[in-house]
């Protein structure tokens, strides 16, 4: 917990320092920026605390300039090149000279020095790969890459936890109680406490099934093959699929199939997960970090993350409203058939969809006590 926990104290500054009405969203997403730069540099940009590095607060908005042009330049394929310039080109300069100075101070110590780290590094790891140790562009390349897949992923499943935590007052109830329950006075939160939290757990498993990070993906066949239904005019014949060809597949669409989840798979109910789901649902219905061979190896650093920061929130804080905005508007859907609360639900919520699902109009959120 020791690189979540300085990070998660800063966060908890902002949020104290900003109680009333405010956006959690892009708070989360400087949170796993400082704590992924963190994991795999050494060293965080600490852009919960920009007056302290200014150059890790460079670094962060070049950062999120980059990305928005390379979402925008992979939806135009082949007419990649007509979105861009010289403020996409200073952007990823500014990134990669970030990088490259990291590599390079790590690449001057000692290795004895190196290993007295108390965490895990990602850089000393992927550093002695023969591939990328005389390769300073490779090396640059993968640890950018791990960047992006690090950040967003978590921010949004953490927005996405606490806008249906704002809406859900009984989940809320018991999530506190069981938070209490586990960790009692102590003001310190450790990997045991949060292994017993099976309900926080669930929460974050509903959370990413209605919310995956990832909601659309492709994946490109390796040697031709075919899938057993989904062609012909019932969608139940054969699909072929030649080598070489890209099979793409939402998982947002299947983490809400009601054949799958039930007749209430649109309704966040983490109670879901405590019941007898079919073994094809448990296997591959769920894949909000993918699966096989490629399936996200950053998962359990992501889950802990984000069940330590909520956690820790929770400790200090006994309510949420969600607040609503001008595209947003509420309307009462009755009583739940899971219990005694009435749902209030957002209609006319904004997804926006770029690498991840994040939400179009942010957290909003009022806080007390």
């Amino acid at each position: 917990m020791d690189i979540f926990r300085p990070h998660v104290d800063n966060l908890l500054h902002h949020i104290h320092a900003n109680e009333g009405e405010f956006d959690l969203q892009p708070l989360f997403f400087n949170l796993t920026l400082d704590t992924t730069t963190e994991l795999l540099f050494g060293k965080s940009v600490n852009s919960l605390k920009e007056a302290d590095d200014p150059r890790g607060a460079k670094f962060a908005n070049a950062f999120d300039v980059a990305q928005n042009y390379v979402i925008q330049r992979f939806r135009l394929l082949d007419l990649y090149w007509l979105i861009g310039g010289r403020k996409f080109q200073s952007s990823c300069a500014a990134v990669h000279n970030f990088v490259d100075v990291i590599i390079e101070e790590r690449s001057q110590k000692p290795e004895e020095e190196t290993s007295k780290n108390d965490h895990y590094l990602f850089f000393d790891a992927i550093a002695k790969d023969p591939k990328h140790s005389s390769d300073r562009k490779a090396l640059r390349a993968q640890l950018v890459n791990m960047l992006l897949a690090g950040r967003d992923t978590t921010a949004c499943l953490l927005s996405w936890t606490f806008f249906l935590l704002a809406q859900h007052a009984r989940v809320l109830v018991k999530l506190k109680a069981e938070i209490s329950s586990v960790v009692g006075s102590r003001t310190e939160i450790n990997q045991n406490d949060i292994h017993k939290m099976t309900y926080l757990a669930k929460i974050l498993k509903e959370t990413l099934r209605l919310y995956p990070s990832v909601p659309v993906n492709t994946r490109t066949a390796r040697r031709t093959t075919f899938l057993p239904t989904g062609g012909g005019s019932d969608g139940t014949s054969p699909v072929l699929i030649r080598k070489g060809e890209n099979v793409a597949f939402c998982v947002y669409s299947m983490h809400r199939r009601k054949d799958l989840y039930g007749e209430d798979a649109e309704e966040f109910r983490p109670e879901r997960w405590d019941e007898d789901l079919p073994e094809y649902t448990k296997k591959w219905g769920f894949l909000p970090f993918s699966g096989g061979p490629r399936i996200c190896i950053g998962q359990e650093f992501a889950l802990m993350e984000a069940s330590y920061t909520t956690a820790r929130i929770l400790q200090q804080y006994s309510s949420i409203r969600l607040i609503s905005t001008k595209a947003q508007q509420r309307t009462w859907t009755g009583w739940s058939t899971h219990g005694t609360e009435g749902i209030e639900k957002i209609s006319q919520q904004k997804q926006k969809v770029t690498l991840v699902l994040s939400s179009g109009e942010g957290c909003k959120v009022s806080m007390t006590r």
